[in-house]
Formats: structure tokens, sequence, C-alpha cells
């Protein structure tokens, strides 16, 4: 066994974001997501079956959600919980430098 670190192998400026896991077990997802710029499809919103916390670790990202006006920017050490079916976009991601994200998907009633 041996330490890895999240930062080793970012993939270079891409057309789209590169998604990476990392640990997956029964109820339970953990990805690593670079996003250089992307943004959610005009009129997208994610409507995901399972919760999901995410924390930026690198660059900076603005959150919509549909049920709330304002944007929620995140920057570095930022996180939050997404409840399962809470329909979100993302508006932006920063495009002068990657965004590095740590996702947990998971089934809050554990199944």
């Amino acid at each position: 066994m041996r330490p890895e670190n999240i930062f080793v192998d970012l993939p270079e400026k891409a057309e789209q974001e590169q998604f990476l896991p990392l640990v997956a077990a029964p109820g339970v997802r953990v990805e690593r997501i670079v996003s250089f710029g992307q943004a959610s499809p005009p009129g997208f919103w994610y409507d995901q079956d399972e919760s999901e916390w995410v924390m930026v670790l690198a660059g900076a990202a603005g959150l919509r959600f549909s049920d709330r006006e304002e944007v929620l920017t995140l920057a570095p050490g930022d996180y939050l919980e997404i409840a399962a079916h809470r329909r979100h976009r993302v508006e932006w991601t920063d495009a002068s430098l990657p965004t590095v994200w740590l996702a947990v998907h998971f089934r809050a009633d554990g199944a």
C-alpha cells in the first residue's frame, strides 16, 4: 500500500470535465472531478438519485439550485451536501486554471 495524491496526473486543459473514480463500495462512490471552465448545458439540471457531498480543492465554481435565486460561489476548501433529487447545475468553473473537486456520492437510506 502506498499513498496517492489527488493532484498528481491532473489532465491537461480539456473540452470536457474529467472524472476519476477513487473509491467505490456498496452505497458510496468517491471521485475526483477536474473542470476547465465547463458549465452545465443551458436548461440542464442534475436530479440525482443519490445524495452528493462536494468540495472544491482548487480553482472555483458557481452552483445554482432550482429553489434558490443566487449562485453559490465555491472556493478552495468550500464544501456542501446536495440532497438526492435537489435540482442543481454548475453555472461556471474557473477558466484560467483547473477546478479540482472531490465528490462523494452516497445513498442516505444506506441502500
